[in-house]
């Protein structure tokens, strides 16, 4: 018996196969946007890759759209944590190993997904915006435990923490595109230069 209906989708009794088919396009998507990008993709070479016939798609994702909102609400993770490795007196030190923990969980044909389509999609702005927002109060609450005198106010942790968060979510960015990488060491040291 078919399911849905579609005589090419066999139904096995199982509401697995509703899945199966509703991840096959969710990955054939997420290889397609990653490698052309979202605008030259259409819906019908997701339907190819995915294996699907193509008017199966809008029975999950009624608009091209939702399919990259769903990838981006379902693939990717903005961790939000209190928990950082700051030694007091070492602001260098704490950057440094709070910029290898970056809070992003997503797969890198995700990240290249969300760098490459964060200007034309909100759903996609807002995971950055999300992520940007965590670094810097992660940073900004690292910098406070790793500089706790008088050089360490208020203003000057938040920019510091702010150009901290932007130089990662650059280095992200330039990675993808590029392969180039920037020390996050080196990142640091010149920002906790900056603070003492």
């Amino acid at each position: 018996m078919p399911h849905d209906g579609h005589p090419d989708i066999p139904d096995d009794g199982h509401t697995g196969i509703l899945n199966d088919v509703r991840t096959r396009i969710l990955d054939a998507a997420e290889e397609l946007f990653a490698g052309g990008g979202y605008a030259a993709t259409p819906t019908t070479l997701i339907a190819k890759l995915a294996k699907v016939p193509g008017d199966l798609i809008s029975q999950y994702f009624p608009r091209k759209i939702d399919v990259l909102v769903a990838l981006v609400d379902e693939r990717t993770h903005v961790e939000e944590n209190d928990q950082v490795d700051a030694v007091p007196g070492d602001p260098a030190g704490t950057l440094s190993r709070l910029a290898r923990v970056l809070p992003l969980r997503a797969s890198p044909a995700m990240r290249r997904i969300l760098f490459r389509e964060a200007d034309t999609h909100s759903s996609v702005k807002e995971r950055l915006g999300r992520l940007n927002g965590e670094l810097v109060r992660r940073a900004r609450f690292a910098l406070g435990l790793a500089l706790p005198g008088a050089r360490g106010d208020a203003a000057r942790l938040e920019v510091a923490a702010a150009t901290f968060a932007a130089i990662l979510i650059y280095q992200e960015n330039l990675c993808q595109l590029t392969g180039h990488q920037i020390d996050p060491d080196a990142v640091a040291e010149l920002i906790a230069h900056s603070l003492v």
